[in-house]
């Protein structure tokens, strides 16, 4: 398994669609090894998600994980899943605003409305359908990754751009 290098906003793989993975090359062995490859890399940065266009490879496919006793993943949290050629649909139009941050826009977070339940379909590691209701933090990570698959970083969805703030800002000015 390899760390891979991150795209940062700029670089036009991060503003790129992604096309649509061929479900034949799923279970090979180089496109396992990117998965392995995207897993590592997202527990090397401290990441809850990972989107193929962020390491420089324009497939529509997202590796996420939210630890357990995180915090924001519930209990339980959610074990590694695999996105290939996903579809988010809202099952509310409830949206919920919460801080963001991204791999490709290091260093900053800001206040991003998401929908609070979505149903994703995809395909998972092993090529065949899933369909799975993700609700709170579990839906803004699907959401997030998904927007990465079309071009799309959380900036694109702020409301009020003055909530963008450094991380080490951030934490040091909302103490007080």
């Amino acid at each position: 398994m390899s760390i891979l290098k991150v795209a940062r906003i700029g670089h036009p793989v991060v503003r790129t669609r992604a096309k649509n993975v061929d479900p034949t090359v799923i279970t090979g062995r180089d496109f396992q090894r990117l998965l392995d490859d995207m897993v590592e890399t997202m527990h090397e940065y401290h990441g809850v998600g990972v989107a193929a266009p962020q390491v420089h490879v324009g497939l529509r496919v997202a590796v996420l994980q939210v630890p357990a006793g995180d915090g924001r993943g519930g209990r339980r949290g959610v074990p590694v899943s695999v996105l290939i050629n996903p579809t988010v649909t809202p099952l509310s139009k409830k949206r919920v605003l919460d801080i963001e941050g991204c791999l490709s826009v290091p260093d900053l977070r800001g206040l991003v409305p998401r929908f609070d339940k979505v149903r994703l379909e995809a395909l998972g590691r092993d090529g065949k359908p899933y369909t799975l209701v993700a609700s709170g933090f579990h839906a803004r990570v699907i959401q997030h990754e998904c927007d990465h698959l079309d071009g799309n970083v959380y900036l694109d969805r702020m409301e009020d751009m003055k909530t963008l703030s450094f991380l080490d800002e951030m934490e040091r000015f909302s103490r007080r």
